[in-house]
C-alpha cells in the first residue's frame, strides 16, 4: 500500500476545501439553516408533533442528510473529473500508486469534507432545537458510510461526465428530488397506502429512516433493512469503480 501516495491526494484535496471554506462549509451550512427555519417555521406551525417527536428535531436528521448525500457527490465529482479536463489524470494513472490507492485518496478527501459539514450543521441545529442521540454509535456509523458510498457515487458521476453540466445532472435532477421525496420532512406513514408502497422503492428512505432512528427512534422501515440497502448500495459503488478502473472508461480515452 503507497501510503505517501494517499495522503498526496488526501492533502491535495483537502487543502482545495480549505481554500474554499465559505463555498465548501459556510455555504451549506447557512443553506440548511434556512432550510430549517423555514421548514420549521411554515411546517412547523401546523404540524407540532410526529410520533411524539417535535417538527422541528424530527427534520433535523433528514438536513443532514440532505447536505451530506449532495456535498459528497459534489465533492467526489469535481475531485476526479478536475483532473480528466485539465489533463493531469494521465500523470495520475502511470505514477507507481493503484486504483484501490487512487480511490482511497479521492473518496476519502470527499466523505471526510461531508463527515465534517455534517457534524457543523448538527451542532448548527443543536442551536435552534433540543437534540438528543439515542444512539451515537449507529449514527456515527450512519453518517460514515453513506458519506462513503456517496462519495463513491460521486466518483463514478466524475468519471461518467465530460463537461461540468454532466456533473449536475444527476444530483439536482435525480438524488436531490428523491431526498426530499424519501421522507426528509415527513413521515411516509403519512402518506395514503399506495404512496407509502411506491415511496419504499426510492432508496434514499432508507437512508433517512436509519439515520433518524439513531436519533429519537423513529424508523418507516426497520433499522436493519435500512443497514443493509445501504451496505447494498456501497456494494454496487463498488462494483462499477472496479469494471472503470478495469476497462479505463472514460479515464484513458
Amino acid at each position: 500500500m503507497n501510503i505517501h501516495a494517499i495522503k498526496a491526494i488526501y492533502k491535495f484535496e483537502m487543502s482545495r476545501t480549505w481554500r474554499t471554506l465559505l463555498q465548501s462549509i459556510v455555504s451549506p451550512v447557512i443553506s440548511t439553516s434556512l432550510y430549517f427555519v423555514v421548514f420549521g417555521a411554515a411546517i412547523g406551525s401546523r404540524i407540532t408533533e410526529i410520533e411524539g417527536v417535535s417538527y422541528g428535531t424530527f427534520i433535523v436528521p433528514g438536513l443532514i442528510m440532505l447536505s451530506l448525500l449532495t456535498q459528497s457527490i459534489a465533492n467526489a465529482s469535481f475531485g476526479i473529473y478536475f483532473p480528466k479536463f485539465v489533463g493531469t489524470i494521465y500523470e495520475i494513472l502511470s505514477a507507481p500508486i493503484s486504483p484501490l490507492e487512487i480511490v482511497i485518496g479521492y473518496v476519502g478527501a470527499a466523505a471526510t469534507k461531508s463527515i465534517i459539514l455534517g457534524l457543523i450543521i448538527l451542532a448548527t441545529a443543536g442551536l435552534f432545537v433540543p437534540l438528543k442521540i439515542a444512539h451515537p454509535f449507529w449514527m456515527i456509523g450512519f453518517l460514515v458510510l453513506t458519506a462513503v458510498t456517496f462519495s463513491l457515487f460521486g466518483f463514478i458521476i466524475g468519471v461518467w461526465a465530460d463537461n461540468f453540466e454532466k456533473l449536475q445532472v444527476i444530483p439536482l435532477l435525480i438524488v436531490t428530488p428523491l431526498t426530499f421525496l424519501g421522507g426528509s420532512f415527513y413521515s411516509i406513514n403519512m402518506l395514503p397506502p399506495v404512496w407509502q408502497t411506491i415511496t419504499l422503492f426510492n432508496p434514499v428512505v432508507y437512508l433517512v429512516s436509519g439515520f433518524r432512528w439513531s436519533f429519537s427512534e423513529i424508523a418507516d422501515v426497520p433499522v436493519g433493512v435500512s443497514f443493509g440497502m445501504t451496505l447494498l448500495f456501497l456494494a454496487l459503488c463498488l462494483i462499477a469503480v472496479l469494471w472503470i478502473f478495469k476497462t479505463g472508461y472514460r479515464l484513458k480515452k
